[in-house]
């Protein structure tokens, strides 16, 4: 039986995907000469090709260099830490919580939430994730890397 949170980090990557589309119609993105195949499509999780931060680990399901940029991306942080403090860059995302308490910070504010609860980063907006509780952790980052 799949985790009810990979069907809704595919909604939302969907739901990305689709916004970024939209707001992104003067830039036409060739994808021609891509070949999409079932092994190049499908991204399983593998312990083995995580990599380690000072907090935890984080994992690429799908790297800027796959697709024009988008990405999916698995974060793993330690009880009471944060990979960094909040901060600002040029492009908007989404966390999407998948186990544990998240603290999030927006513009100078302060929220919580737990499992399947999502935040969303406006471009040029102070924001920041970091642990609440006491257990790992565990977030999606949906995101698209400008050129």
């Amino acid at each position: 039986m799949k985790k009810p949170y990979l069907i809704a980090a595919f909604c939302l990557l969907t739901t990305v995907t689709l916004t970024t589309q939209a707001q992104e119609k003067k830039e036409s993105v060739d994808l021609s000469e891509k070949v999409f195949t079932i092994e190049n499509c499908v991204s399983s999780f593998d312990m083995e090709n995580t990599i380690k931060t000072k907090v935890g680990y984080q994992f690429w399901f799908v790297d800027k260099e796959f697709i024009d940029g988008r990405t999916l991306k698995m974060s793993v942080v330690a009880p009471g830490a944060a990979t960094h403090p909040p901060h600002t860059h040029d492009v908007d995302e989404f966390f999407f919580v998948l186990e544990g308490t998240a603290r999030f910070h927006l513009d100078g504010k302060t929220t919580t939430g737990g499992a399947y609860t999502s935040f969303y980063c406006p471009s040029n907006v102070a924001h920041g994730i970091s642990n609440a509780g006491d257990t790992e952790l565990k977030y999606l980052v949906i995101k698209k890397y400008e050129d």
